[in-house]
């Protein structure tokens, strides 16, 4: 079996990832369990970092070695072998950071997105012009060319949300990133309308939560969550100073669902969310 010659994807990863926990759980080591398989601690290290293709029939035997009887769990990780092949967003490879790449492919293999955001719009709902705005005002400034290449990217990210069998997303926004104006009112009032005209797809929901509901916790950062083929699986992606973080421990999962069933739960409901979105866009009309 040989290495591949490409990174490996976000997903290679995440399936390493897994094989590791799983091998740790019965406190094997890597030698141990190279042993058992006729080969060595390096061939083991590099599949649990992705380097090396892993097939069906090794993960189940990978499974069974580490006594793991989550038939659903494994079947779900079989499901992740193979060199299955690359996605859109990979010709993006040489213009964009890793990190955005990785974004979208969890976009793409998702069941279910549940996005939080306390200052601007969710990307995966802006318009054009907004995150062209959005874009321009970072720090490190971008360069023209590097922006258009963002921008570009991230429209072409909402394709889940309009395949034939849509993404489920659920986005919870507080008011104050309606009325934080990125750009002309122009552009302001066409992203609000935008966001309306989304929430009313079946398979989008938006929440908005008003103005004095609180306190809220995680000190308005932004989160992201990627629901897998079974909870296990699931990935958190948060938004900070230095880039973007993936989270999939299960400490962390269940800490990010509780904080999104809060913030639901501080939220208006989806008529009253779409109200007030078009209150603030006739406030802009004045």
């Amino acid at each position: 079996m040989a290495a591949t010659t490409r990174p490996p994807t976000q997903r290679q990863r995440r399936l390493g990832a897994e094989l590791r926990r799983l091998r740790e759980r019965t406190d094997m080591s890597a030698t141990e369990a190279g042993a058992r398989f006729g080969s060595n601690q390096s061939r083991i290290s590099n599949m649990e970092a992705g380097r090396y293709p892993v097939s069906a029939d090794r993960v189940r035997a990978f499974a069974h070695l580490y006594s793991c009887a989550d038939q659903e769990l494994i079947d779900a990780l079989a499901n992740m072998t193979g060199r299955q092949p690359r996605g859109w967003w990979e010709q993006h490879r040489e213009t964009l950071p890793a990190e955005l790449l990785d974004l979208a492919e969890l976009e793409h293999h998702a069941t279910y997105v549940r996005v939080a955001t306390m200052v601007h719009i969710p990307g995966l709902l802006q318009t054009r012009e907004y995150a062209q705005v959005h874009f321009e005002a970072g720090i490190p400034r971008l360069s023209p060319p590097a922006v258009e290449h963002r921008v570009s990217f991230r429209i072409k990210r909402q394709g889940i949300l309009y395949a034939d069998e849509p993404t489920p997303l659920t986005a919870i926004i507080h008011e104050a990133a309606l009325r934080i104006g990125l750009g002309d009112p122009d552009t302001a009032r066409a992203q609000l309308q935008h966001l309306v005209d989304m929430s009313e797809r079946e398979h989008i929901t938006v929440l908005v939560i008003p103005f004095g509901v609180g306190p809220l916790p995680c000190s308005g950062q932004p989160i992201d969550y990627f629901g897998g083929s079974v909870p296990q699986l699931d990935t958190v992606q948060l938004d900070t100073d230095h880039g973007i973080d993936l989270l999939d421990a299960e400490a962390h999962l269940v800490h990010y669902r509780s904080v999104l069933d809060r913030f639901e739960g501080y939220a208006l409901k989806p008529t009253a969310s779409r109200d007030l979105i078009h209150g603030v866009t006739q406030s802009l009309e004045r």
